[in-house]
């Protein structure tokens, strides 16, 4: 009987022996299984802040191109706009030539426009008149080369000659395309094929010049699309500039 507990007693303790290792065993896994849980979520977390890093990152490196960019545009939009206003900027000898010289071509064109105007009134208030063979003056008439020197001696410094082949040539008046023609410039036109042009008349606009035809017609604005001035046109001078005024 003794014997029986003893062995029981035995059995029990070697039991509880091999119990004791089991369990610490199992609390060694749940805590590495723990620690690895751990483990996993601060990786998992530092992953995730590393990518918002990187992602916050990259925002920044966007904007800090885009800006760069940016600066780069307006530094290359004001170089131009320096360049392009460099005559009118810099120094005070550029600016006050530039702004003179616009001064000064503003006026010269008020000043031609007004001659302009002039020579028209005075022209316009001619048609009707009698053509008359070397005439020059509202009192007597006039001929076709008389009427222009009428309406220009007193606006301009040089000289207006008497014929209508000398004011073809003359040296002071520029030559004008017939597309080009403007208020005030003369046409000119070979009708009896002697010298390069023997009659002048003064355009007047909108395809249209004023003239004394001939004898026995009066003072009267033509279309130069007539045939007969069409075939009959040999060019175009212009006296009213700015040189040219008095």
């Amino acid at each position: 009987m003794a014997t029986k507990k003893r062995m029981v007693l035995t059995l029990c303790a070697m039991l509880l022996a091999a119990s004791l290792p089991a369990s610490a065993l199992a609390t060694v896994h749940s805590k590495t299984a723990a620690h690895k849980a751990v483990t996993g979520k601060k990786t998992q977390k530092k992953n995730s802040t590393t990518l918002v890093r990187k992602g916050s990152l990259k925002k920044k490196t966007l904007v800090s191109t885009s800006k760069t960019t940016s600066r780069r545009r307006s530094k290359l939009t004001s170089a131009s706009l320096e360049t392009t206003a460099l005559s009118c900027s810099g120094r005070k000898k550029n600016k006050r030539s530039c702004l003179k010289g616009n001064t000064l071509a503003s006026a010269h064109k008020v000043r031609v426009q007004k001659a302009q105007k002039v020579a028209m009134n005075k022209l316009m208030d001619q048609i009707g008149k009698p053509y008359r063979w070397g005439g020059s003056s509202p009192r007597t008439g006039f001929d076709c080369s008389g009427l222009v020197y009428y309406a220009y001696k007193d606006l301009v410094k040089i000289r207006i000659p008497r014929t209508a082949n000398e004011m073809y040539h003359l040296r002071d008046a520029a030559p004008v395309q017939r597309t080009e023609l403007q208020s005030g410039d003369l046409v000119f036109f070979r009708t009896r094929g002697r010298g390069a042009a023997d009659h002048v008349g003064v355009y007047v606009g909108n395809g249209k010049f004023i003239q004394s035809p001939r004898t026995g017609r009066d003072i009267q604005i033509t279309s130069l699309s007539e045939g007969y001035w069409q075939q009959r046109y040999v060019g175009a001078r212009r006296v009213v500039t700015a040189q040219n005024l008095r």
